[in-house]
């Protein structure tokens, strides 16, 4: 059946009403900084997206800022942070998107803020005592703790964290990339400061995402150079990503629970499976928990043996899958998320498959059968 691709929390497959909502929009070259008729035109359609995705989310329109993606949102949400907010500590994780560890090891070297780690026991998760007795001391805080975990697919409490974040004055940021429009969001129940959004990982196309900013932070832009988004992220309007983005979130949203349902059925089976298959295998995080876990996303951790290279050997039958994060491709030091489950990660090889609504019972059955293959093979060696 050719290629199988499972390796969705990298990125997905273009969904076919989103490249007619970009064919469309190709026909509309208008720049929506400009006041004459195809200017406008152009700006008409932006607005139009910008309020559909406030509604969904419960914002303000004023609180939706077009961004390249995820990265260029959390910078935003950092930098902009430290920089405007007066914020002196960020509490954090290890095991954030390098999105949000970057930035933060960056300022910290520059002496421009410290940071302070929460810790994670073997599952990847937190202790909310741990976090608020940091919140209880020390200067103005920013919190920046993602929904979803991208490589093990734990969910964080978001509602404890904002409501605590909330009760000792503290600014919270969370890297939502892999839950906006997997799971429910919603600005006006939960005390979010600061989202972000990637359209690629909902079926739209790269290089276009969004920011929400919690109205009544004033903050200046990070990109210099124009008054785009009321002055807030200079450079010409991506009209054609932008239309694209609020085609894949308007379907994502809509479709959310029935693509939920398809998607942890074949998780569910995955992992029946891989543990009928494989002896000694187990889960990296909260992965194998549909209730504690994003259900696009499973880590399976097999034991290592004499096939050192199982994601290349996969890769050789077909199946497209991953070790971690596709951010960390060409690093020889593994992922930073698994080591910091502890040491018991050293002998467990991380594959990390990841689904997305157009994934069927014949492309996990074409991983299961791959997956028998080799380790048949090993038997036998």
């Amino acid at each position: 059946m050719g290629v199988i691709f499972l390796d969705n929390a990298a990125t997905t497959p273009l969904e076919p009403r989103v490249k007619e909502e970009m064919i469309r929009m190709m026909e509309n070259f208008g720049n929506p900084s400009s006041t004459h008729i195809s200017g406008r035109g152009a700006k008409v359609e932006v607005e139009v997206v910008r309020k559909r995705i406030a509604q969904t989310i419960g914002a303000q329109p004023s609180e939706i800022f077009f961004t390249s993606g995820g990265t260029e949102a959390d910078n935003m949400a950092l930098f902009c942070s430290v920089r405007d907010l007066g914020v002196k500590r960020i509490i954090t994780t290890t095991i954030e998107h390098h999105a949000v560890g970057h930035p933060v090891e960056f300022m910290v070297e520059r002496g421009e803020v410290e940071a302070a780690y929460l810790s994670v026991n073997e599952h990847g998760d937190i202790d909310l005592n741990e976090l608020e007795a940091l919140l209880k001391q020390g200067p103005k805080t920013l919190v920046s703790l993602m929904f979803a975990n991208n490589e093990i697919g734990n969910l964080n409490p978001v509602d404890e964290i904002g409501a605590l974040c909330q009760k000792y004055d503290a600014l919270f940021h969370s890297d939502t990339v892999q839950a906006m429009g997997h799971l429910p969001i919603n600005v006006s129940e939960t005390p979010y400061d600061f989202l972000t959004c990637s359209a690629h990982k909902i079926h739209g196309p790269k290089g276009i995402g969004f920011a929400y900013v919690r109205s009544g932070l004033k903050i200046k832009p990070l990109i210099q150079g124009g008054a785009q988004e009321r002055n807030m992220r200079a450079g010409t309007e991506n009209t054609i990503g932008i239309c694209a983005l609020g085609k894949a979130f308007e379907i994502a949203t809509a479709e959310m629970a029935e693509d939920q349902k398809k998607v942890e059925g074949l998780k569910q089976h995955i992992i029946d499976e891989v543990q009928a298959i494989v002896p000694g295998v187990r889960f990296f995080g909260r992965s194998s928990e549909l209730d504690k876990s994003l259900y696009t996303v499973l880590s399976i951790a097999f034991p290592k043996s004499n096939n050192d290279m199982l994601t290349f050997s996969l890769d050789m039958k077909g199946i497209n899958v991953s070790g971690g994060s596709a951010c960390t491709s060409g690093s020889n030091q593994g992922s930073h998320v698994i080591r910091a489950l502890g040491d018991w990660t050293s002998e467990y090889q991380p594959v990390r498959v990841s689904f997305s609504k157009f994934n069927t019972k014949e492309c996990a059955e074409g991983f299961l059968n791959a997956v028998r293959e080799i380790y048949a093979v090993e038997k036998e060696a």
